[in-house]
């Protein structure tokens, strides 16, 4: 048995305490995988966004980033995790000012009368960036959707991503790559597969191959 770790849907950013910022993710793909490789008899755990519509009993929620990255540093034996599967779609920014109608806003709730919001975003810190921090000796896959650009770019900053952040593997997809995944290591694409049944099964077998190795 193997313990991975699982993350999933999207984290939202708050815009004042009724609004957020947040994207289209809803969790199935990490619901799918948490519940194909528990079936295989893994101990799963899975943290998901609060804002996905796929849900599960068994997962822990997370609103912004940070919960998340909080979550992940309370799991107990990091060092016992064989895998992290890191498919959450996280927020890039975050909300550092709001303008409404050219004056700066610090209230609780924007009038819905408004005729005119502008929101300053600037960057957020990466959690992928500290995951081999928290997990030093998991294997780690990260992900990356693009939805511009040709297969080689997408690939390309899949690489780009391992070497930054030394990740082992990035599942890469969106419609920048085409129909299906695809699994990069740092030296470019190794497999393909059509669907998400298909990448949960080559997740699995890319996880035990990686057990093996260290053996």
């Amino acid at each position: 048995m193997m313990r991975i770790v699982i993350t999933g849907g999207p984290s939202s950013e708050p815009i004042d305490r009724v609004r957020m910022i947040t994207n289209q993710s809803t969790g199935e793909l990490a619901v799918l995988l948490a519940r194909k490789l528990m079936a295989a008899g893994n101990d799963v755990e899975l943290f998901l966004g609060r804002g996905s519509i796929f849900r599960t009993s068994s997962a822990e929620y997370f609103n912004a980033n940070e919960d998340l990255e909080r979550l992940l540093g309370e799991i107990v034996n990091r060092e016992g995790v064989h895998a992290v599967l890191h498919a959450a779609a996280l927020a890039d920014f975050r909300v550092a000012s709001i303008l409404v109608e050219g004056q700066k806003q610090g209230v609780a709730k924007i009038s819905s009368t408004a005729e005119a919001i502008q929101l300053r975003l600037v960057p957020k810190p990466k959690v992928i960036s500290h995951l081999r921090h928290l997990f030093p000796k998991a294997f780690i896959v990260g992900w990356k959707f693009e939805l511009d650009g040709s297969p080689a770019d997408v690939i390309g900053k899949g690489v780009q991503q391992i070497r930054a952040y030394e990740t082992n593997a990035c599942i890469v997809n969106g419609s920048a790559f085409g129909p299906g995944f695809g699994s990069c290591d740092e030296n470019g694409l190794v497999h393909s597969v059509g669907n998400k049944e298909e990448l949960a099964d080559l997740l699995l077998k890319m996880i035990r191959e990686s057990g093996q190795s260290k053996e």
